[in-house]
Protein backbone atom coordinates (compact mmCIF):
# COMPACT_ATOMS: atom_id res chain seq x y z
CA UNK A 1 0.00 0.00 0.00
CA UNK A 2 2.45 1.94 0.35
CA UNK A 3 3.83 2.28 -3.34
CA UNK A 4 1.32 2.91 -6.44
CA UNK A 5 -1.94 4.51 -6.12
CA UNK A 6 -2.62 7.35 -4.25
CA UNK A 7 -3.71 7.23 -0.87
CA UNK A 8 -7.21 9.00 0.48
CA UNK A 9 -7.31 10.01 3.58
CA UNK A 10 -10.09 9.97 6.06
CA UNK A 11 -10.07 12.17 9.25
CA UNK A 12 -12.94 11.37 11.78
CA UNK A 13 -13.88 13.71 13.97
CA UNK A 14 -16.11 13.74 17.01
CA UNK A 15 -17.03 16.26 20.28
CA UNK A 16 -13.14 17.25 19.98
CA UNK A 17 -13.74 18.22 16.66
CA UNK A 18 -17.04 19.78 16.29
CA UNK A 19 -18.10 16.11 14.52
CA UNK A 20 -15.40 16.91 11.63
CA UNK A 21 -15.91 20.69 11.71
CA UNK A 22 -12.53 21.70 12.73
CA UNK A 23 -10.94 19.56 10.43
CA UNK A 24 -12.15 21.83 7.22
CA UNK A 25 -8.95 23.74 7.40
CA UNK A 26 -6.87 20.53 7.59
CA UNK A 27 -8.25 18.92 4.54
CA UNK A 28 -6.51 21.22 1.95
CA UNK A 29 -3.23 20.85 3.20
CA UNK A 30 -2.70 16.97 3.01
CA UNK A 31 -3.10 15.00 -0.61
CA UNK A 32 -6.29 13.50 -1.35
CA UNK A 33 -7.93 13.99 1.89
CA UNK A 34 -11.65 14.34 3.58
CA UNK A 35 -13.47 15.16 6.77
CA UNK A 36 -16.09 13.41 8.38
CA UNK A 37 -18.30 13.12 11.60
CA UNK A 38 -18.44 9.45 12.62
CA UNK A 39 -21.60 7.06 11.44
CA UNK A 40 -23.19 7.33 8.64
CA UNK A 41 -21.27 10.62 7.05
CA UNK A 42 -18.08 8.02 7.51
CA UNK A 43 -19.58 5.26 5.82
CA UNK A 44 -20.56 7.24 2.87
CA UNK A 45 -17.42 8.77 2.58
CA UNK A 46 -15.17 5.58 2.74
CA UNK A 47 -17.88 3.41 0.87
CA UNK A 48 -17.68 5.84 -2.35
CA UNK A 49 -14.03 6.29 -2.56
CA UNK A 50 -13.54 2.65 -2.29
CA UNK A 51 -16.69 2.59 -5.11
CA UNK A 52 -14.05 3.74 -7.40
CA UNK A 53 -11.56 1.72 -6.45
CA UNK A 54 -9.57 4.12 -4.13
CA UNK A 55 -6.88 2.72 -1.24
CA UNK A 56 -7.97 4.17 2.29
CA UNK A 57 -6.10 4.80 5.61
CA UNK A 58 -9.00 6.55 8.26
CA UNK A 59 -7.53 8.31 11.29
CA UNK A 60 -9.89 9.07 14.23
CA UNK A 61 -9.04 12.52 15.02
CA UNK A 62 -9.37 12.52 18.88
CA UNK A 63 -6.87 13.47 21.72
CA UNK A 64 -7.85 10.62 23.35
CA UNK A 65 -10.81 11.48 25.00
CA UNK A 66 -13.30 10.06 22.73
CA UNK A 67 -12.24 6.05 22.93
CA UNK A 68 -16.13 5.47 21.59
CA UNK A 69 -15.35 7.08 18.12
CA UNK A 70 -12.63 5.28 17.81
CA UNK A 71 -14.08 1.96 18.14
CA UNK A 72 -17.52 3.22 16.40
CA UNK A 73 -15.12 3.93 13.84
CA UNK A 74 -14.00 0.71 13.72
CA UNK A 75 -17.48 -0.36 13.56
CA UNK A 76 -18.05 0.81 10.27
CA UNK A 77 -14.71 -0.21 8.65
CA UNK A 78 -15.46 -3.75 9.62
CA UNK A 79 -18.58 -3.77 8.53
CA UNK A 80 -16.77 -2.22 4.73
CA UNK A 81 -13.46 -4.54 4.69
CA UNK A 82 -14.60 -7.56 3.64
CA UNK A 83 -16.16 -6.14 0.98
CA UNK A 84 -13.22 -4.38 -0.76
CA UNK A 85 -10.23 -6.41 1.19
CA UNK A 86 -6.56 -4.75 1.36
CA UNK A 87 -8.06 -1.52 0.90
CA UNK A 88 -9.27 -0.20 4.05
CA UNK A 89 -7.02 0.86 7.37
CA UNK A 90 -7.69 2.19 10.59
CA UNK A 91 -5.03 3.97 11.34
CA UNK A 92 -4.09 4.70 15.23
CA UNK A 93 -5.80 7.50 16.90
CA UNK A 94 -4.26 11.53 16.07
CA UNK A 95 -3.18 11.58 19.78
CA UNK A 96 -3.28 9.86 23.41
CA UNK A 97 -4.07 11.92 26.89
CA UNK A 98 -0.58 11.93 27.73
CA UNK A 99 -0.33 13.77 24.36
CA UNK A 100 -2.79 16.36 25.40
CA UNK A 101 -1.28 17.06 29.09
CA UNK A 102 1.91 17.49 27.86
CA UNK A 103 0.14 20.23 24.96
CA UNK A 104 -1.97 21.81 27.96
CA UNK A 105 0.81 22.25 30.12
CA UNK A 106 2.86 23.38 26.68
CA UNK A 107 -0.24 26.18 27.44
CA UNK A 108 -0.12 26.84 30.71
CA UNK A 109 3.69 27.64 30.02
CA UNK A 110 2.73 30.25 27.50
CA UNK A 111 0.13 32.18 30.03
CA UNK A 112 2.92 32.09 32.37
CA UNK A 113 4.81 33.93 29.90
CA UNK A 114 2.21 36.28 30.21
CA UNK A 115 1.13 36.31 33.99
CA UNK A 116 2.67 34.20 36.34
CA UNK A 117 -0.66 34.62 38.49
CA UNK A 118 -2.98 33.97 35.82
CA UNK A 119 -5.29 31.45 35.32
CA UNK A 120 -5.90 28.69 32.85
CA UNK A 121 -9.37 27.94 31.55
CA UNK A 122 -9.55 25.09 29.21
CA UNK A 123 -12.83 24.77 27.35
CA UNK A 124 -14.73 21.76 25.26
CA UNK A 125 -18.22 21.00 24.09
CA UNK A 126 -20.41 18.71 26.05
CA UNK A 127 -19.95 15.38 25.33
CA UNK A 128 -20.48 12.52 28.21
CA UNK A 129 -20.12 12.23 31.81
CA UNK A 130 -16.70 9.78 31.07
CA UNK A 131 -15.09 12.13 28.36
CA UNK A 132 -15.70 15.04 30.86
CA UNK A 133 -13.95 13.31 33.96
CA UNK A 134 -11.45 12.87 31.46
CA UNK A 135 -10.28 16.30 31.26
CA UNK A 136 -11.08 16.93 34.62
CA UNK A 137 -7.89 14.17 35.62
CA UNK A 138 -6.15 15.87 32.76
CA UNK A 139 -6.52 19.53 34.24
CA UNK A 140 -5.30 18.30 37.88
CA UNK A 141 -2.34 16.78 36.12
CA UNK A 142 -1.50 20.35 34.27
CA UNK A 143 -2.28 21.64 37.57
CA UNK A 144 0.37 19.75 39.30
CA UNK A 145 3.13 20.43 36.85
CA UNK A 146 2.43 24.18 38.80
CA UNK A 147 3.12 26.55 35.88
CA UNK A 148 0.13 28.00 36.91
CA UNK A 149 -1.69 28.71 40.22
CA UNK A 150 -5.20 28.43 38.86
CA UNK A 151 -6.12 25.81 35.72
CA UNK A 152 -10.00 25.30 35.46
CA UNK A 153 -12.66 23.46 32.75
CA UNK A 154 -15.32 24.99 31.06
CA UNK A 155 -17.83 22.49 29.69
CA UNK A 156 -20.60 23.89 27.64
CA UNK A 157 -21.13 27.13 25.12
CA UNK A 158 -19.67 30.38 25.18
CA UNK A 159 -22.18 31.55 28.05
CA UNK A 160 -20.75 28.82 30.45
CA UNK A 161 -17.37 29.42 29.30
CA UNK A 162 -17.90 33.45 30.50
CA UNK A 163 -19.24 32.13 33.83
CA UNK A 164 -15.78 30.01 34.39
CA UNK A 165 -14.14 33.10 33.38
CA UNK A 166 -15.92 35.51 35.98
CA UNK A 167 -15.69 33.09 38.60
CA UNK A 168 -11.84 33.10 37.69
CA UNK A 169 -11.63 36.89 37.64
CA UNK A 170 -13.11 37.18 40.96
CA UNK A 171 -10.84 34.99 42.36
CA UNK A 172 -8.65 37.86 41.74
CA UNK A 173 -6.68 36.66 38.31
CA UNK A 174 -6.36 39.64 36.13
CA UNK A 175 -5.48 37.47 32.97
CA UNK A 176 -7.60 34.40 32.20
CA UNK A 177 -6.11 32.40 29.32
CA UNK A 178 -8.72 30.06 27.59
CA UNK A 179 -7.67 27.60 25.48
CA UNK A 180 -9.74 24.29 23.40
CA UNK A 181 -9.75 20.88 24.70
CA UNK A 182 -9.73 19.42 21.32
CA UNK A 183 -8.88 20.57 17.93
CA UNK A 184 -10.74 24.19 17.49
CA UNK A 185 -8.77 26.82 15.51
CA UNK A 186 -10.87 29.56 17.75
CA UNK A 187 -12.94 30.12 20.99
CA UNK A 188 -15.76 31.92 22.05
CA UNK A 189 -14.87 32.85 25.46
CA UNK A 190 -16.41 35.63 26.92
CA UNK A 191 -14.03 37.40 29.84
CA UNK A 192 -10.86 35.26 28.36
CA UNK A 193 -8.04 35.95 26.24
CA UNK A 194 -7.77 33.38 23.92
CA UNK A 195 -4.43 31.19 24.08
CA UNK A 196 -4.25 29.68 21.00
CA UNK A 197 -5.10 26.71 19.24
CA UNK A 198 -3.31 23.64 21.38
CA UNK A 199 -1.15 22.44 17.58
CA UNK A 200 -0.51 24.78 14.78
CA UNK A 201 -1.94 23.52 11.77
CA UNK A 202 1.85 22.52 10.40
CA UNK A 203 2.21 20.05 13.87
CA UNK A 204 -1.65 18.47 13.15
CA UNK A 205 -0.65 17.67 9.37
CA UNK A 206 2.31 16.31 10.45
CA UNK A 207 1.18 14.03 12.76
CA UNK A 208 -1.68 12.76 10.46
CA UNK A 209 1.11 12.19 7.92
CA UNK A 210 2.58 10.20 10.34
CA UNK A 211 -0.35 8.03 11.12
CA UNK A 212 -1.23 7.40 7.34
CA UNK A 213 2.45 6.06 6.87
CA UNK A 214 2.46 3.49 9.71
CA UNK A 215 -1.38 2.08 9.08
CA UNK A 216 -0.13 1.82 4.84
CA UNK A 217 3.12 -0.37 5.96
CA UNK A 218 0.68 -1.65 8.63
CA UNK A 219 -1.90 -3.01 5.99
CA UNK A 220 1.35 -4.25 3.59
CA UNK A 221 2.32 -6.51 6.23
CA UNK A 222 -1.72 -7.74 6.41
CA UNK A 223 -2.72 -5.79 9.43
CA UNK A 224 -5.34 -3.11 8.80
CA UNK A 225 -5.82 -1.96 12.75
CA UNK A 226 -9.62 -2.80 12.32
CA UNK A 227 -9.84 -5.07 15.14
CA UNK A 228 -7.76 -2.95 17.44
CA UNK A 229 -9.85 -0.20 16.73
CA UNK A 230 -13.16 -2.26 18.00
CA UNK A 231 -11.12 -2.50 21.21
CA UNK A 232 -10.42 1.31 21.89
CA UNK A 233 -13.55 1.96 24.72
CA UNK A 234 -12.70 -1.56 26.20
CA UNK A 235 -13.70 -0.66 30.02
CA UNK A 236 -14.66 2.60 28.98
CA UNK A 237 -17.44 3.96 31.30
CA UNK A 238 -19.24 1.74 34.27
CA UNK A 239 -17.39 -1.62 35.52
CA UNK A 240 -20.23 -4.05 35.28
CA UNK A 241 -20.38 -6.80 37.92
CA UNK A 242 -22.50 -9.93 37.02
CA UNK A 243 -21.80 -10.82 40.90
CA UNK A 244 -25.18 -11.78 41.61
CA UNK A 245 -26.38 -13.02 38.87
CA UNK A 246 -26.60 -17.21 38.72
CA UNK A 247 -25.00 -19.15 36.49
CA UNK A 248 -24.09 -16.76 34.54
CA UNK A 249 -20.92 -17.66 32.47
CA UNK A 250 -20.05 -16.26 28.63
CA UNK A 251 -16.98 -15.55 27.14
CA UNK A 252 -14.61 -12.77 26.05
CA UNK A 253 -13.23 -13.17 23.30
CA UNK A 254 -10.86 -10.42 22.70
CA UNK A 255 -7.30 -9.51 22.10
CA UNK A 256 -5.00 -7.97 24.66
CA UNK A 257 -0.97 -6.60 24.77
CA UNK A 258 1.14 -7.82 27.48
CA UNK A 259 4.31 -5.62 27.71
CA UNK A 260 6.20 -6.64 24.59
CA UNK A 261 4.74 -9.87 23.86
CA UNK A 262 2.61 -9.62 20.76
CA UNK A 263 -0.76 -9.62 20.66
CA UNK A 264 -2.77 -12.68 21.23
CA UNK A 265 -6.18 -14.01 21.34
CA UNK A 266 -7.83 -15.41 24.64
CA UNK A 267 -10.93 -16.54 22.49
CA UNK A 268 -9.86 -20.25 23.50
CA UNK A 269 -9.87 -19.54 27.61
CA UNK A 270 -11.63 -16.69 28.42
CA UNK A 271 -15.00 -18.32 29.04
CA UNK A 272 -15.62 -17.92 32.69
CA UNK A 273 -18.53 -17.83 35.44
CA UNK A 274 -19.26 -14.75 36.59
CA UNK A 275 -20.63 -15.63 40.19
CA UNK A 276 -17.64 -15.08 41.80
CA UNK A 277 -16.13 -11.76 40.14
CA UNK A 278 -16.63 -8.81 38.60
CA UNK A 279 -15.01 -6.61 35.56
CA UNK A 280 -13.44 -3.70 36.38
CA UNK A 281 -11.52 -1.25 33.90
CA UNK A 282 -9.15 -2.56 31.92
CA UNK A 283 -6.46 -1.00 30.44
CA UNK A 284 -6.20 1.18 27.23
CA UNK A 285 -2.62 -0.46 26.65
CA UNK A 286 -4.32 -0.78 22.55
CA UNK A 287 -5.20 3.11 21.74
CA UNK A 288 -3.62 5.73 23.46
CA UNK A 289 -6.71 6.69 25.19
CA UNK A 290 -15.05 16.56 29.85
CA UNK A 291 -17.74 19.33 34.52
CA UNK A 292 -18.38 22.77 34.84
CA UNK A 293 -16.34 25.55 36.54
CA UNK A 294 -14.30 23.09 38.55
CA UNK A 295 -10.35 24.25 39.76
CA UNK A 296 -7.38 22.57 39.93
CA UNK A 297 -5.25 24.60 42.01
CA UNK A 298 -1.27 23.71 43.39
Amino acid sequence: MTGGAAIHVVLVGGHEAAQGADLARIVPQLDHAHATAPGRGLHNVVSELVGDGARVVVVPMTFGRDPVMVADTAKTLKWLAPQHPGRLALARPFGQLDHLTAWLRTAANRARAVDPEAALLIVAPRSNPFDEAELHRVAYLVSANGALPEVAVAIGDAAEAATAAERLHTLGRAHVIAVPAGLAEHLDAPGAEFGGPLLSDAAIVRTVRTRVQEAAEALDAGEDGIDAGLLADHGHGYAHSHAFEEGHAHAHPHTHSHGADPAHDHTDTASHSHDAHAHTPASRAAFPSSGDGHRSRR
